[in-house]
């Protein structure tokens, strides 16, 4: 009798499953049983060939030898993981073996990761699909007794290989054209140049901001205030002091008639749950984690933890078929701070509007939600806590009923003038009593906020006790937070003239997907394009350079706009890969074309006076997250040293991290409320500490400060390949 092979994503998802299969003979990177044989990859075992694999010349960098338009993509194995990729490859080959079950991540790039594998080992067995949201044993054992045939997922590998080709065509290609050019290290890409644009964007929009002063009025009265709003526009605001003034002596002293009282009952339905977008807002609102933080916290949770399903989700929607599921979750949750709410909700009818179950809002992957697996707190970190909270409580909000309010407005006159004023009276928290900050209003206009108004009929008089304006400043757009940059990378149809085009993009998944925006972000981070100042983004002269620099089509929200479209209807068979690869390396030319034919110039804004030891020219600071370094302006030296390192090291005075500089025995410890300190002074003040957990911590960041920051991500495979060539 044959056996299954089971191809999971990463060994500890492989050793759940080998647990549920009855897989518990160790093999050379697998795990053995009757019926299966689990094996896993390392993430990606194949990717795409580096251009030098199709014409030794792409070794060089060169204007002249671009663009790179292979015919046909070529795979090739990963070298730093080649030896797991052997042990898959030889157990697809074993005769025994009869079919294959892929059990990678249920995603884009899950069967990405599989049938790349699966081609280059050149798999011809029969081959079926494990798609589940959870990983616990129960979800697993449902999803083997109800695999689909791969087949069904043809088009979802698709729309995967036709965006790794779009990204490896224009990436590779742009990033070239543009380092060849200027002789500097600068990378662009289908999604990364778009985002860095609107961050740009902004920041113009900032410093080309001129405040204006405008003016509110408002009417105390007894027990609370009235402001003042133009009769005819409606507006609260007054651009011309005189008239602001005006208003004031003509009301001050008078009395108001009540025009109108007018008493509503309100609700304010649940949220929705958190896809991922969403749940990595509120993470960084609430706890400043960055989107790749709260991924990984997420990852764990999911695959370690098993109390949350599937993370990279881009629906805020259930299906039908979980709603029988929902008593179990809220059982299985019902501990510690969530217990009481948990139990409220089990005795009662649990709330399932369209808000929360639409099958229709679904996709591959239904909202983050807790599984049927029993929470136990005390396994998580603190991290894993906080992000668990967010889920477990949205998850108790949206299975609440309305929050529910009597909202009154009054409207009185006085000498032709109109104010009013507006309370609120909670009649039901509803879902609000989920959470311990009941629900406050953030509104930062002053004639929203609510008051509680005393008992005010129709044809009441009221006497203005003190009227006043309030002198005020119109503010710049704000600038991007990881939470607003992540909200603008997922709707960013106000950049997008084209209704049509604005509204598809909005329906989809905008810039990148729920999985890639963190990734995104994080590359334009190391590739020195943007840096954080507290929340705050802001570009650096580097990034704001490249934005000139790079084809005008390729900063613009509207192309990636179109090509996120056409993927995801790729992966729903509603259109063709072919047509749609044809388009990307017409554009790729385009690009390159236009790059070259550029007559800008690039200036390094960071370079210093020092020059290079190698070479002869002067050096570069680059800032990256654990310290400075110096780098030549020549891409072709490469040279780079260490100018000083961020450590755990704390100043004993303010108990910030300090900066370790100089060379040898110069180093030295800085801070920036001023402390210095030698590098030999502050060893000998450790090793006067006895505890043990001290000389642990000298030895960790001694041990770290050996390190050398890595000068480039992502792209930089690309340049990597670059580097090598020169040594």
């Amino acid at each position: 009798m044959g056996k299954t092979l089971v191809l999971a994503e990463k060994p500890s998802v492989g050793r759940d499953l080998a647990k549920v299969l009855n897989c518990n003979q160790n093999g050379n990177g697998c795990l053995i049983g009757q019926k299966y044989i689990v094996t896993w990859a390392l993430g990606h075992l194949v990717t795409l060939a580096d251009p030098e694999a199709y014409d030794n010349k792409y070794k060089a960098w060169n204007l002249e030898d671009l663009p790179m338009l292979p015919d046909k993509m070529e795979l090739t194995v990963i070298k730093e993981t080649s030896k797991q990729y052997s042990v898959v490859r030889n157990l697809m080959k074993q005769p025994e073996v009869d079919s294959l079950i892929i059990a990678t991540d249920a995603g884009r790039e899950g069967e990405l990761v599989a049938r790349w594998i699966v081609e280059k080992a050149a798999f011809r067995k029969p081959i079926k699909r494990l798609w589940i949201s959870s990983q616990t044993d129960k979800a697993i054992r449902e999803g083997f007794n109800q695999l689909k045939p791969s087949k069904e997922y043809d088009n979802l590998y698709k729309a995967a290989v036709c965006r790794a080709e779009a990204d490896w065509l224009i990436g590779l290609n742009i990033t070239r054209a543009l380092t060849c050019k200027y002789n500097a290290q600068l990378s662009a890409g289908r999604v990364q140049t778009p985002t860095l644009a609107m961050i740009v964007q902004r920041e113009n929009e900032i410093k080309s901001f001129v405040p204006k002063d405008y003016y509110t009025i408002e009417a105390k009265t007894n027990g609370f205030t009235l402001f003042w709003r133009d009769r005819n526009s409606g507006n609260t605001q007054l651009f011309d002091k005189a008239k602001a003034e005006a208003i004031v002596k003509k009301l001050t002293g008078q009395t108001a008639d009540v025009t109108d009282v007018k008493k509503e009952s309100k609700s304010e339905p649940h949220p929705l749950a958190y896809d991922l977008t969403e749940l990595q807002r509120d993470a960084n609102k609430r706890y400043g984690y960055s989107a790749k933080q709260t991924l990984s916290i997420m990852q764990s949770l999911y695959e370690r933890h098993k109390i949350l399903t599937y993370p990279r989700t881009d629906s805020r929607h259930i299906t039908t078929d979980i709603v029988p599921t929902l008593p179990d979750r809220l059982k299985s949750m019902a501990v510690g701070p969530y217990a009481a709410m948990a139990q409220v909700l089990l005795r009662g009818k649990i709330n399932t509007s369209s808000r929360l179950v639409d099958n229709s809002k679904v996709s591959d992957h239904h909202a983050i939600i807790p599984t049927e697996q029993h929470v136990n707190l005390s396994a998580l970190n603190a991290e894993e806590r906080n992000i668990f909270d967010l889920v477990a409580r949205r998850f108790l909000a949206v299975l609440s009923p309305a929050y529910q309010y009597e909202q009154t407005t009054v409207k009185v006159e006085a000498q032709g003038e109109q104010l009013f004023a507006k309370g609120k009276v909670t009649t039901a928290m509803g879902w609000k009593s989920v959470y311990d900050d009941k629900g406050s209003s953030d509104s930062s206009n002053d004639e929203d906020r609510e008051q509680t108004l005393p008992a005010v009929q129709k044809g009441d008089k009221l006497k203005f006790i003190t009227v006043s304006s309030v002198s005020r400043k119109t503010k710049p757009p704000a600038r991007y937070t990881e939470a607003t940059l992540l909200s603008a990378m997922e709707h960013p149809g106000k950049f997008i003239e084209d209704d049509a085009l604005r509204e598809a993009l909005d329906r989809t998944s905008g810039l990148g997907t729920p999985a890639t925006r963190a990734d995104i972000i994080e590359k334009l981070f190391s590739t020195f394009y943007i840096e954080k100042r507290g929340k705050e983004i802001f570009p650096t002269a580097k990034g704001i350079q490249l934005i000139g620099l790079a084809p005008e089509e390729l900063r613009s929200a509207e192309l990636t706009a179109k090509w996120e479209q056409q993927l995801y209807d790729i992966s729903k068979g509603k259109a063709d890969s072919k047509i749609f690869m044809n388009h990307i390396r017409t554009h790729a030319s385009k690009l390159v074309s236009a790059v070259i034919a550029s007559s800008e110039a690039y200036k390094h804004e960071n370079m210093t006076r020092e020059r290079c030891p190698e070479c002869g020219k002067y050096l570069l600071e680059v800032k990256g997250k654990k310290g400075k370094m110096l780098i030549c302006s020549d891409r072709e030296c490469g040279y780079r040293k260490g100018v000083s390192q961020i450590t755990n090291a704390r100043c004993p005075e303010c108990h910030k991290k300090m900066e370790l500089k100089g060379q040898g025995e110069g180093k030295i410890f800085t801070c920036s409320c001023g402390y210095r300190e030698k590098l030999s002074s502050f060893n000998k003040r450790m090793a006067d500490k006895t505890e043990s957990s001290d000389k642990r911590a000298v030895a960790k960041f001694m041990q770290q400060q050996q390190k050398e920051e890595p000068i480039n991500d992502a792209m930089a495979s690309a340049l990597s390949k670059w580097k090598e060539m020169q040594d």
